[in-house]
């Protein structure tokens, strides 16, 4: 695992970022995981592949960042029928999931956001709001050691309505006792962003802060 130790890179992107955040001169902080906080996706993406090839079910590149956001069981659901291929969708979940954590060691912070949050741990409420599962999300908090950084963790578990929809963020806000106009959200997805927007919520798209070599 990569330490978060920032290079002269990391380093300008912070710097950004923060100024970025900033503007909005929020009281709360919520972050998204995947993709947000942890540099998991290409993880994710190849875990689905190592599970729906062998069935026969298609899913590209370009679909699985469109669908970024929405919990692994509404995405086989929504394959399945789309593609018209009968799915165990427990099952297949299961197993994405445990496919997920034999990755889990190859997956790295996102440096300015984690960093982030960090420096604003102790100065406002911090949330994590994501549409994973909550084992899979705390696993990942926990490998990156930053579990204790977020007053609330808001999963897929939580909610009945999922990203793009403003539950998820909602939830969030209700626990840190913030309004949902003072809090800012950090997303990687535009399914994401809309549902801050729903929520009236500002926010920060941080694909413009990854690593250069991302």
């Amino acid at each position: 695992m990569m330490t978060d130790t920032m290079d002269l890179d990391s380093a300008e992107k912070f710097r950004q970022l923060e100024q970025e955040l900033v503007a909005h001169a929020p009281e709360a902080i919520i972050f998204d995981c995947d993709g947000t906080l942890t540099h998991s996706m290409p993880h994710h993406y190849q875990t689905w592949r190592d599970i729906l090839e062998p069935l026969g079910v298609v899913f590209e590149r370009e679909r699985f960042h469109a669908l970024a956001g929405v919990p692994s069981d509404k995405i086989i659901a929504l394959l399945s029928k789309e593609q018209g291929i009968e799915l165990n969708f427990p099952t297949l979940v299961e197993a994405k999931e445990a496919r997920f954590i034999e990755l889990l060691h190859l997956v790295e912070p996102i440096v300015p956001v984690v960093q982030l949050a960090r420096d604003f741990h102790e100065k406002m409420p911090l949330a994590v709001a994501s549409g994973g599962f909550r084992d899979i999300v705390l696993k990942q908090l926990d490998h990156l050691k930053i579990t204790e950084l977020f007053e609330t963790i808001v999963a897929a578990e939580d909610t009945e309505k999922h990203k793009p929809e403003p539950d998820v963020f909602l939830e969030a806000a209700r626990r840190l006792s913030v309004a949902p106009e003072k809090c800012c959200v950090l997303e990687d997805s535009d399914l994401g962003i809309q549902a801050a927007e729903r929520a009236k919520m500002s926010w920060v798209d941080v694909r413009p802060y990854y690593p250069t070599d991302s």
